[in-house]
């Protein structure tokens, strides 16, 4: 038996060999990492707090929750909300009770916490109401959505966001650097396969590892660089039995959203059947459909957001199997209607320029009322009532008066409705959309 074979039998996959242990060795997530961040000073003064991470598959947001229990060194309690349930908490709950009363605190850690029923998230707010154990939890899924109110009111929620370019290829680097296996075969990539790598993985570091683990099994002994035809081979080796609990669900889910995006009702249907036949909750269907109304239609077509909110209330009301129609009908309605995404440009690059200017002075003349009438009477003197006016508008300037001159951030498009939104716009800002 070779060294490799003898070796990758008896380790973990490289995902967890290569799991940072330090905060020192965590990547990415600068955001909420930094010396003044949460996280940082609750360390600094031994005070753990309980928290939800929010964030996209790969992210690290099991890693860091276990890097914090080392950091805090206090009794540390690891549960799957996939397979455990009231029983198994009760029981870490009694211990933790005990800890408490001997002046210990403990920890107690529940993976894809999302997938708890209401009833089992309520048996824990009383133990974190009287801090008798710290709550550490994560999920892919928007916890407003998921979580109960009680709850959430308990604890501190913190969103991490996919790994950049730079972030994956560190995690190559050190794999290839540290892992005693790709180490020891001296293992080398070339920029243009780890780009493909990278771009395979969607942002998701524990994907990558595993296409690049799945990549090295199949190189021959002769070789010690991987190549394109490596990287592609190995990315065409999923297992493509559907599991909504597995990484290959949030494949299925962009395929499916990418082609409503695209506009083909037949593949955005194909994809849709997967997720119905692999038992899919049809309200997480529900959910990324109404983002996809607003972000994608738009304004090309309004009546979008409404009749998927009125999907999204349908399918909670009657669920499965007839609420699968209700998707159908949704789904083929939604990749057929016009496209647009100028709103979602629009807010993007507005909060652009508020995050790097700041908040500007509201004019006087667009404050709100305010109650002496004079002091009404001089903040409107320069406010020009738009029904007033021939086909109720008036030219005036709404942005602050630091503007030197009206910024633009909505374009719309020539497609649908938002055509002729477009056309009344270049009719009645003539300068500012030549």
């Amino acid at each position: 038996m070779s060294f490799d074979s003898f070796i990758s039998d008896n380790l973990p996959p490289l995902a967890q060999r290569i799991r940072p242990n330090t905060l020192n060795e965590f990547i990415g997530q600068k955001k909420i990492l930094h010396e003044n961040s949460l996280i940082f000073q609750s360390i600094l003064k031994k005070q753990p707090f309980s928290v939800i991470f929010w964030g996209p598959p790969g992210s690290g947001k099991t890693t860091l929750i276990r890097i914090l229990s080392h950091e805090f060194d206090i009794e540390f309690n690891e549960i799957s909300a996939v397979s455990s349930g009231v029983k198994e908490i009760r029981v870490i709950l009694e211990k933790s009770y005990n800890l408490f009363d001997l002046g210990k605190k403990s920890i107690l850690f529940i993976d894809e916490i999302h997938r708890f029923s209401k009833s089992q998230q309520d048996v824990l707010l009383h133990a974190i109401e009287e801090g008798k154990i710290i709550l550490m939890g994560a999920t892919t899924e928007n916890p407003s959505f998921e979580i109960i109110t009680p709850l959430l009111s308990r604890c501190q929620i913190i969103k991490l966001d996919y790994l950049g370019f730079k972030d994956l290829k560190s995690v190559i680097s050190r794999a290839l650097k540290e892992d005693i296996i790709l180490a020891n075969r001296k293992i080398k990539i070339s920029d243009e396969v780890i780009s493909l790598l990278i771009n395979i993985s969607g942002g998701d570091s524990r994907k990558m590892l595993n296409i690049l683990e799945l990549s090295y099994s199949i190189m021959s002994d002769e070789q010690v660089e991987l190549d394109v035809n490596h990287i592609q081979e190995a990315s065409q080796k999923k297992n493509i039995i559907y599991d909504k609990n597995g990484d290959y669900h949030y494949d299925i889910i962009s395929a499916y959203i990418k082609s409503i995006r695209g506009s083909d009702p037949d593949a955005a249907i194909y994809w849709l059947a997967v997720m119905l036949e692999g038992g899919e909750n049809l309200e997480f269907i529900a959910r990324r459909l109404i983002i996809l109304a607003s972000e994608d239609i738009g304004n090309a077509e309004p009546y979008a957001l409404q009749l998927t909110n009125a999907a999204f209330d349908a399918v909670k009301k009657i669920g499965h199997p007839e609420g699968n129609i209700i998707l159908a009908q949704i789904t083929t309605y939604l990749a057929s209607a016009p496209k647009s995404n100028a709103a979602y440009n629009a807010i993007q690059s507005a909060m652009k320029v508020v995050k790097r200017n700041g908040a500007e002075s509201v004019p006087l003349y667009l404050r709100n009322k305010p109650m002496n009438f004079m002091e009404q009477e001089e903040n409107e003197k320069n406010y020009n009532y738009p029904h007033d006016y021939e086909d109720s508008f008036v030219e005036q300037n709404y942005f602050p008066e630091s503007f030197n001159s009206p910024s633009v951030f909505y374009f719309p498009k020539d497609t649908g409705r938002e055509k002729f939104i477009k056309e009344r716009l270049e009719k009645i800002w003539k300068e500012r959309y030549k």
